[in-house]
C-alpha cells in the first residue's frame, strides 16, 4: 500500500515546485532578498520620478510659450487695423499737400479717401449699422435720440442721425436714430 498515494497530496507536494520559477539548470529560483527588492523599487521610484520631473517641466514650458503667445496677440493684435488704415492717411496727407486743388478734385479725392477707409474697415469685419427707415427700434444696435410723429408703425427708425458700426458681431457704437412715436 506504500505504492498508491493519496491524490489531495499528491497534488499539494507538486504545487510548491510549480508555483516557484524554475532557473535554467532545473532548480527553483531563491526568492528575492530584501536588499534586492529595495533595490528594485528604489529603481522603479527613480524611474517614475524622473518621468514626473519631465512631464512638469513640459507642462511648465507649455504654460510659459501659451502666455508668450497671448502677450504677443495682445501686443499686436492692432497691427493688421493699423496697416489697412495707413493708405487712408497718407490719401489725406497728399490732399493737404495740394493747395491748388479746385473743389471738384478735393472732393473726388474725398470720395476716394472714404472708399479706402470703408474698405479697410470691411476688412477688419467693423461694419455699418444704417437701418433704413421702418426698420423694428433695437436696442442692442440703435440709440433712440427721440420720439417723432410719423406716418409708419411705431417703434419704428424714421432716420438715421448717426451711423452704428459693429466689429465681429459686437456693436462698437449703436446708430442714433429717431423713432415713431405711437399714435
Amino acid at each position: 500500500m506504500s505504492t498508491a498515494q493519496d491524490p489531495q497530496a499528491a497534488a499539494s507536494s507538486a504545487e510548491p515546485h510549480a508555483a516557484q520559477p524554475q532557473a535554467p539548470g532545473g532548480q527553483p529560483e531563491a526568492a528575492p532578498t530584501p536588499e534586492q527588492q529595495l533595490a528594485e523599487l528604489q529603481a522603479r521610484h527613480a524611474e517614475v520620478s524622473d518621468a514626473y520631473l519631465r512631464a512638469k517641466a513640459e507642462v511648465e514650458n507649455i504654460r510659459r510659450r501659451s502666455e508668450e503667445e497671448v502677450s504677443k496677440a495682445r501686443k499686436f493684435a492692432v497691427e493688421s487695423f493699423a496697416e489697412s488704415l495707413l493708405p487712408v492717411r497718407d490719401s489725406l496727407e497728399a490732399a493737404i499737400a495740394l493747395p491748388a486743388a479746385t473743389p471738384e478734385q478735393m472732393l473726388e479725392g474725398v470720395q476716394a479717401t472714404l472708399r479706402q477707409l470703408a474698405s479697410a474697415l470691411e476688412r477688419n469685419k467693423v461694419l455699418e449699422i444704417n437701418p433704413p427707415a421702418g426698420t423694428k427700434f433695437d436696442p442692442h444696435h440703435h440709440q433712440a435720440i427721440s420720439m417723432v410723429p410719423a406716418e409708419q408703425e411705431a417703434n419704428t427708425v424714421v432716420t438715421v442721425l448717426q451711423k452704428g458700426y459693429l466689429i465681429a458681431d459686437r456693436v462698437l457704437r449703436p446708430a442714433l436714430v429717431t423713432v415713431a412715436a405711437p399714435r
